[in-house]
């Protein structure tokens, strides 16, 4: 007969699963929003000169959850006592909340100044988890660098295309 599994050794899997899950529902919401909205809206969109082609979507995004499965781990990992790390928790998650959101809110509703109200927050959310992160665990917080960057970005693609198609 097999020991039973103390919490102790079940919590590594517990804490990966707080870090993971919550980061593929974000992916699949968001792409069930997407999905059916790229070959008739937003094929129909004017779009910015600067837009890259629709197939660099899907790599940078799987990259960029990956990042974050693997920054929020860190952060779940640590020692349960470590000041700040409630509030770092709460600011990832309000970010990935954010991040869901924004797929229904440009995608779904068809609109790109909801996904712009909603992509400015998101990002300012996403800078200020990297400093509480970088409080913590300086790898998480670098771990969200190209986080930040890339949702910048998607800022001036969510503005240019909201200006164009207004």
């Amino acid at each position: 007969m097999m020991p039973r599994k103390t919490v102790n050794q079940q919590k590594p899997l517990l804490k990966a699963g707080l870090a993971v899950t919550p980061v593929i529902l974000t992916l699949v919401l968001g792409q069930w929003a997407t999905l059916p909205n790229i070959e008739g809206w937003y094929a129909g969109l004017a779009k910015a000169a600067f837009n890259p082609p629709n197939w660099i979507f899907g790599p940078v995004w799987a990259s960029l959850y990956a990042l974050m499965s693997f920054a929020v781990w860190r952060i779940w990992i640590l020692p349960g006592d470590q000041p700040q790390k409630s509030a770092a928790l709460i600011c990832f998650y309000l970010q990935l909340a954010l991040n869901a959101a924004w797929s229904w809110a440009f995608f779904a509703l068809h609109s790109p100044l909801l996904g712009l109200i909603n992509i400015v927050p998101q990002w300012i959310l996403i800078l200020l988890t990297i400093l509480k992160f970088r409080l913590l665990d300086r790898i998480a917080a670098y771990s969200l660098a190209p986080l930040a960057v890339w949702v910048a970005f998607a800022i001036a693609l969510n503005f240019e295309i909201w200006q164009l198609n207004r």
